[in-house]
Parts: C-alpha cells; sequence; structure tokens
C-alpha cells in the first residue's frame, strides 16, 4: 500500500470518518485491481 494512502487511512480512522475510510478503501482495491498492478490477491507484501 502507498505510503500517502496508509497515511490518510490512518487519519480517518484517528478521526472515526466513516465516509472518508470507504472512500479509500474504494480507492485502495481500484488501485490494486488495475491492470498491471504490482499488488494481487495472494501476495500482499508492500514494494
Amino acid at each position: 500500500m502507498p505510503q500517502w494512502l496508509s497515511n490518510q487511512l490512518m487519519r480517518a480512522f484517528h478521526k472515526k470518518d466513516r465516509r472518508q475510510i470507504r472512500l479509500l478503501n474504494e480507492c485502495w482495491f481500484f488501485y490494486r485491481n488495475r491492470p498491471g498492478a504490482q499488488y494481487s490477491m495472494t501476495n500482499e507484501t508492500d514494494l
């Protein structure tokens, strides 16, 4: 997961901002499932 996304997710969790958490979660799945993505469903390591 990119550091910028991780930081925003942590901030949203601390603020208990459900709308932001949902949005960032959708962004992560979109980012992860795009063609040519470095991440796959079986490989959860940070690159």
